[in-house]
């Protein structure tokens, strides 16, 4: 895995709120070596997106707009139980 990529994920999921940051690292933390490629350039998009809209997705008030960001907001909140 690339160090350098790796890093400036890291520097990424730090959020407005603690909590976006808690399960947005955490995923980066637990799940990102796990996954293939096309999730993982999907997470660096997903980082790209607004805080309100990434805290409506987790909370499960509004569905993001592509399939492979839905599915890692779907897998934070299974793992969260949200």
């Amino acid at each position: 895995m690339d160090d350098a990529r790796l890093k400036r994920l890291r520097w990424r999921t730090r959020r407005g709120t603690r909590e976006l940051d808690r399960l947005f690292g955490g995923w980066l933390d637990e799940r990102y070596a796990d996954v293939d490629e096309a999730c993982r350039t999907a997470f660096d998009a997903l980082m790209d997106v607004q805080d309100p809209d990434l805290w409506d997705w987790v909370m499960g008030h509004a569905r993001a707009p592509r399939d492979d960001w839905q599915g890692i907001i779907d897998d934070i909140r299974t793992r969260h139980r949200l």
